[in-house]
């Protein structure tokens, strides 16, 4: 037989796999199960043959290694041929070998589990869902056009224009469409691929597959954090929850005051706000309440703390409030207004040209100035890749806070401070099991935000906010103590609301590289005043939980039972706050990572200067969140959309003035009311309390 080099498992190991999906997904007896909820198990679903091919395919060698080194243990043990009982001793002996087995096994159920909750059958539903009348896919997909055409190379490609921007999110996509919009060449250069309504199925796990960065959410290094960002034509802004929030005064008052970022705590940085809120039709219309955020609203009134409505991108004309809640895995309505329908389309309609699926190695830097990058394309059909090389007068580096450091660690270029700063709003989650369904698919994943506590001490606390429903991701981080024990959680599913509670933080991780150049995160939670808000934080979300009149109450951590009205309200919460956060304890997740590549005046603690640009190399600009100061402290979308707006006119000016080698904006020469230097506009002519027409005063301070 030829050895085709294919990976492939022995019969040993295929036979192991399965037994121990059957482990974590396993038949268990119940007298009440009329849709075989308890009965089912993962080889029912096909889950050994997908997790099989998911190990196989999807993860590189040494993780693929590693994990099939733990299925050879257990295959040693004779797991699959032992009763359920018996097998769950085996898998909890060997996790318990080392942290790092505890670890691997831990990655073998998640994706059992994830699998067998989150996956399709051939009748285009997984039969989990009927019990808790979770009624996806709502609507099939639109036959609606796309209306770019990306650029797809063929064969080595060199292109030359004015700005090459590396991402397509909600940073990148602004610069492209302001600088497009106002005559320069400009090309878009994306990771991720190119999707819309047409594509979207408003299943989980496809989403994760098509629109997240590795899948979906993935470990930190240190596997203390797990991080999730969007990777696909309109980045973040595609598959974020909607929130719509201006930037909060003090937190402008400190870039500008302490940072150097003059102008962004006055009338200036309004300018921007307000456009980027009209542009983006953000509004308090479509911000219906669905079960989860009624119980945040009975929680909060019953305590007496501020809750307030959400503003959403979300155009009213469109929304539909039966398809809003899978916005997460991609919009089906078109009513969501991220980069995708708007800036990036103004870039498209003005000539600029689109490339996904194209990954940026580095930034080629001559005598000190950005001359351009050098990118690769992969053909998604075929694998087959192309050389892209893009020579431009500038480059903006957009990639989000997790990638920007490492493009620019790649490069050699960006000074002592890339990659330090790395802010992430940690985050974790409190769920309720209520005794009516909550039916969290319905409407928007948030629409409300209660900021009690928002600014508790010295500007820095923590909000609490509503969730994407996502049952595969649900499953998978649930308690797990026996297969019996999670079957009886998940039979509840219907009946639960979570909240997400979310800390501004003051200390910060790091983002490096490894020998190839892929970005290494690491977070650790080492600032005193954060650990005291993640608890803080925590007991809140408790509370809400019990006023709103929860009968049972889960933290998101592997170990701990849930508290049962009746029991000891004081001393669950006592227990939760003894947990340790992040790896081994309670769960710790990031959706807004920032300030990796921070603005400031200090070339030895910022990375670019306050208009954007790099201290060390010219014509590179930072024009995503890692431009940030410090974290935002509320979700971070309107606030990169107008810092890049700032930036692309600084960058236009530079254009516009080559020999003006700082970038810095010749005040007076622009003409209009806009408030973007270079592009047309005096910046003092909007008064700050100046609304856009469509912009609700929920959204403003």
């Amino acid at each position: 037989m030829t050895d085709t080099g294919a990976p492939t498992l022995a019969d040993g190991q295929r036979q192991t796999l399965a037994a121990l999906a059957d482990t974590f997904v396993a038949a268990v007896a119940h007298d009440d199960d009329p849709d075989g909820f308890f009965a089912r198990r993962a080889s029912d679903l096909g889950v050994p043959e997908a997790l099989e091919q998911y190990l196989l395919t999807k993860l590189p060698e040494d993780q693929r290694d590693g994990l099939l080194s733990l299925v050879d243990t257990m295959a040693a043990l004779g797991l699959a041929n032992q009763p359920l009982v018996t097998r769950q001793v085996i898998v909890k002996v060997v996790a318990g070998i080392a942290p790092e087995a505890r670890a691997g096994v831990d990655a073998l159920r998640m994706l059992a589990i994830m699998l067998s909750y989150g996956t399709p059958d051939e009748t285009g539903r997984n039969p989990f869902w009927k019990t808790w009348a979770y009624p996806a896919p709502v609507s099939a997909p639109p036959e609606t056009p796309k209306t770019i055409s990306p650029v797809v190379p063929d064969g080595d490609t060199t292109i030359e224009t004015d700005v090459v921007i590396v991402g397509s999110g909600s940073g990148g996509g602004v610069i492209a469409g302001e600088l497009a919009a106002a005559g320069h060449d400009v090309v878009v250069l994306e990771m991720g691929g190119y999707f819309n309504e047409a594509d979207f199925n408003q299943y989980e796990l496809w989403a994760y597959e098509n629109l997240y960065l590795n899948g979906g959410y993935f470990p930190s290094a240190d596997g203390n954090v797990s991080l999730v960002a969007g990777s696909v034509l309109g980045g973040g802004s595609l598959v974020n929850w909607s929130n719509s929030v201006r930037p909060r005064p003090d937190v402008r008052k400190w870039w500008a005051e302490d940072h150097g970022l003059e102008g962004l705590d006055t009338d200036e940085f309004d300018a921007h706000i307000d456009a980027v809120l009209e542009r983006i039709s953000a509004n308090t219309d479509c911000s219906d309440f669905n079960g989860p955020h009624q119980r945040l609203r009975d929680g909060a009134e019953k305590l007496g703390w501020h809750l307030r409505t959400a503003a959403l991108n979300v155009a009213p004309d469109r929304y539909d409030a039966d398809r809003c809640g899978f916005t997460g895995y991609g919009d089906q309505t078109g009513a969501k207004q991220g980069t995708l329908k708007t800036w990036l389309q103004d870039a498209a309609d003005a000539g600029g040209r689109i490339l996904v699926r194209t990954r940026v190695e580095r930034i080629v830097v001559d005598d000190g100035r950005a001359t351009g990058v050098e990118a690769t394309y992969t053909d998604p059909a075929t694998g087959t890749t192309a050389a892209v090389t893009v020579k431009a007068r500038h480059v903006v580096a957009a990639c989000g806070s997790l990638e920007t450091p490492a493009l620019l660690l790649r490069s050699g270029i960006g000074g002592p401070a890339v990659g330090q700063n790395l802010h992430l709003h940690p985050s974790t989650v409190v769920g309720g099991m209520y005794p009516q369904d909550q039916q969290s698919w319905w409407g928007p994943p948030q629409a409300a935000i209660l900021d009690e506590f928002a600014d508790k001490d010295d500007g820095f606390g923590y909000i609490i906010e509503g969730i994407q429903h996502s049952f595969g991701l649900l499953a998978a981080t649930a308690r797990w103590k026996d297969a019996a024990d999670h079957k009886e959680v998940m039979a509840k599913v219907g009946r639960s609301s979570w909240f997400v509670g979310i800390v501004q933080d003051r200390g910060s991780g790091t983002v490096a590289t490894d020998e190839v150049g892929n970005a290494v995160h690491t977070y650790p939670l080492d600032d005193e005043l954060d650990r005291r808000h993640f608890g803080e934080m925590i007991e809140t979300m408790i509370r809400l939980q019990e006023a709103a009149g929860a009968e049972e109450i889960y933290l998101g951590s592997p170990t701990l039972d849930p508290w049962r009205r009746g029991e000891d309200l004081e001393a669950f919460i006592a227990t939760c706050l003894a947990e340790p956060a992040g790896f081994g304890g309670t769960a710790m997740f990031s959706a807004h990572q920032m300030g990796s590549a921070r603005m400031g005046t200090d070339p030895a603690t910022s990375v670019a200067k306050p208009n954007g640009e790099l201290h060390d190399t010219a014509g590179v600009w930072i024009g995503d969140t890692s431009a940030f100061p410090t974290c935002s402290g509320v979700n971070p979308m309107v606030s990169v959309m107008s810092l890049a707006r700032r930036t692309a006119g600084y960058l236009a000016d530079a254009l516009a003035h080559p020999t003006d080698t700082d970038g810095a904006p010749v005040r007076g020469e622009a003409t209009g009311g806009d408030g973007v230097p270079g592009l047309g506009g005096d910046p003092q002519t909007v008064p700050s309390d100046q609304a856009m027409p469509n912009v609700p005063t929920e959204v403003r301070p």
